[in-house]
């Protein structure tokens, strides 16, 4: 098989042992890398294409989206900016079961067209891999519904990797009793979404006006006696414990945490979870940031997510919530660059990507810039040149040339 690769100015591999290239190369052979280094090294007959002055890191991975949905929620957005409440706006029908009712009306096939054509804007934007969650469907049939619509759309081409996610507890569906509803969902549902391999997750929203630590706990053992990893939606609004839920139960990861005690970062520590943080949805709903610098003393590893979904963060840009993380939370360029390679890819369990090393999968990005630090300034529009997801490129940026 030809080796070929691409040569630029600066290769941020993301990798610890190995930092920045100057005047790098990264060569594959099919799906893998073979090679990063300097570009004097590369191995002899390699076809490498000349990308100038630009720079090459691993290709971002948004590890907490809500990517699959239809239907807008500008009102609410309009009401909250004029002082409205989030709790108050759930609590006369909108928020999420806004969006539920969209999602129930919509067909599988319209769920489809619209999370296409979100990946293909997320690639474009430098994304190879987004985690999707179901949890707008709320009733069995139509998260099963959004979960097939999940499937299909990651296997149409051009798209990022996706990592699927039932989001078992988001809210409570319209006249439905709650523990019966609990049960159904832990019993049945887990089990057969395992059984039919339609996520790699189950996530529960832990929180006032949301689930209880131990509505969740039973939804998470289930998860977990079913072959399925863990994800937690906890303290965005207040800490019910959820942290040190997502301790119990092994979590991959704790997903907001605007609101967190010492004691749950501590948990988080000691049982290796991750703290996903979802800077667009603090800046939308005006909240202070999570205690960043508790989390980094601790030695708790640190995602950045774009939280994609049309409520709360009305966003398709991983690289927006990086300059917000920056900005607003207090994390270096550095840090940032690596919440949304090498350890977005640890948190959901994909070791073979998120850096640029030899054997690594061949997912890379070329950015339209100069420094990765540049990367996290809020451009607003997509600065890459080109998007490899395993040797092939599905993403064109803005320019071309």
């Amino acid at each position: 098989m030809t080796l070929h690769g691409v040569a630029a100015r600066r290769v941020a591999t993301c990798d610890p042992g190995r930092g920045t290239v100057e005047d790098g190369a990264v060569v594959l052979e099919g799906e893998r890398i073979v090679y990063v280094g300097e570009r004097a090294g590369a191995p002899a007959g390699a076809r490498l294409v000349e990308m100038g002055e630009r720079v090459v890191t691993p290709g971002l991975i948004d590890a907490h989206t809500h990517a699959c949905w239809v239907g807008s929620r500008h009102a609410e957005y309009a009401t909250r900016m004029a002082g409205g409440e989030y709790g108050a706006i759930a609590q006369g029908g909108g928020g999420i079961l806004s969006t539920h009712r969209a999602v129930v009306a919509a067909t599988e096939d319209e769920l489809v067209d619209a999370l296409r054509a979100r990946l293909r804007r997320m690639a474009s934007l430098g994304v190879t891999t987004v985690e999707v969650k179901s949890g707008y469907g709320l009733h069995p049939a139509h998260e099963r519904k959004q979960l097939a619509a999940i499937a299909r759309a990651a296997a149409e081409p051009g798209v990022p990797t996706v990592v699927p996610t039932f989001l078992a507890l988001h809210a409570l569906p319209p006249s439905v009793e709650r523990r019966a509803y609990v049960a159904h969902v832990a019993r049945e549902l887990v089990p057969e979404i395992a059984r039919e391999r339609l996520a790699r997750f189950v996530d529960a929203y832990v929180d006032a006006d949301a689930f209880t630590v131990e509505e969740a706990r039973t939804v998470g053992n289930a998860a977990r006696s079913h072959g399925l990893g863990v994800r937690l939606h906890a303290g965005q609004f207040t800490d019910r414990g959820g942290a040190e839920l997502a301790a119990d139960l092994g979590a991959a990861s704790v997903d907001h945490v605007e609101h967190i005690s010492d004691a749950g970062i501590a948990a988080l520590a000691r049982a290796g979870v991750a703290a996903v943080l979802l800077p667009v949805a603090s800046f939308t709903l005006g909240q202070p940031p999570p205690p960043v610098r508790a989390l980094r003393d601790a030695g708790v590893r640190l995602v950045v997510a774009s939280d994609a979904n049309p409520g709360t963060a009305p966003t398709e840009s991983l690289p927006l919530a990086l300059a917000l993380a920056v900005r607003l939370y207090g994390l270096t360029p550095d840090e940032a660059l690596h919440a949304a390679t090498r350890d977005a890819a640890a948190s959901l369990g994909l070791e073979d990507r998120g850096v640029l090393r030899p054997g690594a999968r061949a997912d890379f990005t070329v950015w339209d810039l100069p420094h990765e630090h540049a990367i996290v300034q809020p451009w607003g529009v997509a600065e890459t040149h080109a998007v490899f997801l395993g040797g092939q490129r599905i993403g064109p940026g803005r320019r071309e040339g």
